[in-house]
């Protein structure tokens, strides 16, 4: 079983240019359970944050909510993401993934919430709000 929180607030996945800069507004700042994470590729800069903060010039899809691995967890431990993903998919829901070095996140979106917080409840897990 895992302890799941749900974040406060709506998210954004944002996409911007391979050789863009990190907005400003990205770094520091954050609110107690807030999380901005951001990942370079040679096609382009993923970024995930609070909604508020998504950069203008950024292409974006809003209405997200985070959902974290009440954690730290052990970067050893295998499966947990599994765990997630598995009863999310079952349920029909869509996520976005990704994981930091303490914990494992999922988005899901804002209008599935209360369908994917059942589906994680069904699969054995404690869902904290």
């Amino acid at each position: 079983m895992l302890e799941i929180a749900v974040l406060p607030g709506e998210y954004a996945v944002c996409r911007m240019a391979a050789d863009s800069t990190l907005p400003p507004g990205l770094s520091g700042g954050l609110a107690g359970d807030h999380i901005v994470t951001v990942s370079w590729t040679a096609d382009g800069m993923s970024v995930i944050c609070p909604a508020e903060r998504a950069p203008g010039e950024a292409d974006r899809e809003t209405a997200w909510r985070c959902l974290r691995v009440a954690g730290p967890t052990d970067v050893a431990v295998t499966d947990t993401l599994t765990a997630l993903v598995d009863p999310l998919g079952e349920a029909r829901v869509s996520i976005v993934a990704f994981s930091t070095y303490d914990t494992d996140y999922v988005l899901v979106p804002a209008v599935l919430l209360a369908e994917a917080t059942a589906a994680l409840v069904r699969a054995g897990h404690r869902v904290l709000d």
